[in-house]
């Protein structure tokens, strides 16, 4: 009988909160009056501290004392400190309420938070999955808390309102898809859950502000993670509890105008972001089921990216000369190449703005279309309804265009049309994935284009990278070897001492010691000897030397440029050029 009646005494002694063990180990709660509020607790369905302090075992002084001491954390006094002070919005008032916290000050990336039970892990859980900050504790008295928490309130309330419903809003995503209209009501509750739909305000937002390129939400087995894509680096920002996976997803899929019953398939959508009166931030979705979740990953499309204008993008001066120069002929076609994430769709669209006049028809064809651009007719490419970009070429032809824009160059039909178009008086834009621009001519060639045709129509092609630009805040010289310097690329001749390499160092102001991105560029016009070389079946090695003859940089050496200019690192350089 000793054995059974000790059992269930042990169990129970073992589930005994933080709170109630501090308090047995310093002395201020028997065992079992510890347990007999803990069963209180459970059974009416309220947490031990709510209880401790109904049952007058411990005071509220007494409390404080002895978590400072147990904890090592701060005690505070809530009369002495100024309220008015306070700040605001910087987390839910339902948190404040539910945990009875304080927020007394904010720091770097941490919370100082008052409390009267510093062990509660699922306050500190939430506090942080709702504000992304860490949480410093400061022991502060039970009834005071209350009383100021109550105080409070109002105002949380009041800010929070200001944060997610006036500065921020999505713009005409009321409407659903007849997808969503099917869903059930579990899933429309689970869409509309406020810490999620408020988690996701706060994530789109962070990433506009800190200038992300792309969002990515991954679930895993144990985890969940949240990580956005700046300076062309993933970061990892957010470490959400992983049972939200589900409901984050559903609620990204009903603003985006996706099917939220359909789980086992990828699915492609858009939304909008309103950040102020006159800004409106567009975002392309797409979701992949994976082993533990759909993975859904956001890009964040500025239209005012493709208005910066061609001095923003980077080409130095004589670059930016011979690109004007053929984008203003009235037929011929120019091509853009570089891997994903170069940057090829925003000089298109700086292209195309340019060009973007009353007297002039332009017409895109992408998959799909990533900027709006008020005045150009734009169309997405849909496989499955047969809307190729080659069908789409050819309906614009009938359609009396100054200017043909071509997402990419893909395959031999629509490569012979978009040549075609070029050859009949029209300006064709197009981009190819290559590493370089003479190569670009080899890989047509190697398509099955004629030479003839390549030689008559291809007037430019700019091959470009995008490069990490050095923080000027922070920014150091670099005492490099002159022999790595040389082998990096460098001329003996440049070595000449009036400039100096810099490196990256980190500042509150950067991303490791980088903030932005510069262009790369070799932008090679097609010669009348170029057309010869092409003619005659030349290699992109033949290109490449005559190009260069005709003061044609390649990719290396344009980077080497920027690197004495001071705009980035020679570490970054080779890593994007990569000869």
């Amino acid at each position: 009988m000793a054995l059974m009646d000790s059992a269930p005494q042990e169990i129970t002694s073992m589930a005994l909160p933080g709170l109630g063990r501090a308090l047995v180990g310093a002395g201020k709660l028997g065992q079992r009056a510890a347990e007999d509020i803990y069963k209180k607790a459970q059974t009416s369905r309220t947490s031990f501290i709510v209880e401790l302090m109904g049952s007058g075992a411990v005071s509220a002084s007494d409390l404080a004392h002895t978590m400072s001491t147990a904890f090592a954390a701060p005690l505070l006094d809530l009369d002495a400190i100024d309220t008015g002070r306070l700040p605001q919005g910087l987390l839910d008032a339902k948190i404040c309420v539910d945990y009875r916290i304080i927020v007394l000050s904010k720091r770097n990336n941490r919370l100082m938070v008052a409390t009267a039970d510093p062990s509660d892990q699922q306050a500190a859980e939430k506090i942080k999955f709702a504000t992304q900050m860490g949480v410093d504790w400061v022991i502060a008295e039970y009834d005071k808390l209350g009383k100021l928490v109550e105080s409070q309130n109002a105002s949380a309330n009041e800010a929070m309102d200001n944060i997610i419903g006036n500065d921020y809003e999505f713009d005409d995503l009321a409407e659903e898809s007849a997808a969503t209209e099917t869903a059930d009501k579990a899933m429309t509750s689970e869409v509309d859950d406020a810490p999620v739909v408020k988690f996701l305000h706060k994530m789109l937002i962070d990433a506009f502000n800190m200038r992300a390129s792309d969002l990515h939400f991954e679930p895993y087995e144990h985890n969940y993670r949240v990580r956005f894509r700046i300076d062309g680096e993933l970061r990892e920002i957010a470490s959400p509890p992983v049972a939200i996976k589900d409901k984050l997803a559903s609620r990204i899929k009903v603003i985006s105008r996706m099917d939220i019953s359909e789980k086992r398939i990828p699915q492609d959508g858009r939304m909008k972001l309103k950040v102020g009166p006159d800004r409106v931030i567009d975002f392309r979705v797409s979701s992949l089921p994976t082993l533990f979740g759909e993975k859904i990953v956001i890009r964040i499309l500025d239209p005012s990216s493709a208005r910066l204008g061609i001095d923003a993008l980077g080409y130095e001066p004589e670059e930016k000369a011979r690109l004007l120069d053929a984008i203003s002929r009235p037929y011929g076609m120019v091509l853009v190449t570089g891997p994903t994430g170069s940057g090829k769709t925003v000089s298109l669209y700086t292209c195309l703005n340019l060009l973007n006049k009353p007297g002039i028809n332009i017409s895109t064809a992408e998959d799909p279309s990533e900027i709006n651009l008020p005045g150009v007719n734009q169309v997405n490419v849909n496989e499955k309804a047969g809307l190729t970009f080659a069908a789409a070429l050819k309906a614009f032809l009938r359609q009396d265009p100054d200017v043909i824009m071509v997402g990419e160059i893909r395959d031999l039909e629509t490569a012979d049309i978009s040549i075609k178009a070029a050859q009949t008086g029209h300006l064709v834009l197009s981009t190819l994935h290559t590493n370089d621009a003479p190569t670009t001519l080899t890989r047509m060639m190697n398509m099955g284009i004629p030479t003839f045709n390549i030689a008559s129509s291809v007037i430019l092609i700019t091959a470009q990278r995008l490069a990490r630009r050095l923080c000027p805040t922070c920014r150091e010289p670099l005492d490099a070897p002159r022999k790595a310097l040389l082998e990096a690329g460098f001329k003996a001749e440049e070595l000449d001492g009036t400039w100096t390499p810099y490196r990256p160092v980190g500042c509150s102001a950067c991303n490791n010691g980088y903030k932005g991105r510069v262009g790369i560029y070799q932008v090679m016009p097609i010669s009348e000897e170029i057309q010869r070389i092409i003619l005659r079946g030349g290699s992109a090695l033949d290109i490449a030397q005559q190009a260069s003859k005709e003061g044609v940089r390649t990719l290396r050496e344009s980077g080497l440029l920027k690197v004495r200019q001071g705009l980035t690192s020679l570490e970054e350089v080779l890593s994007v050029t990569n000869d």
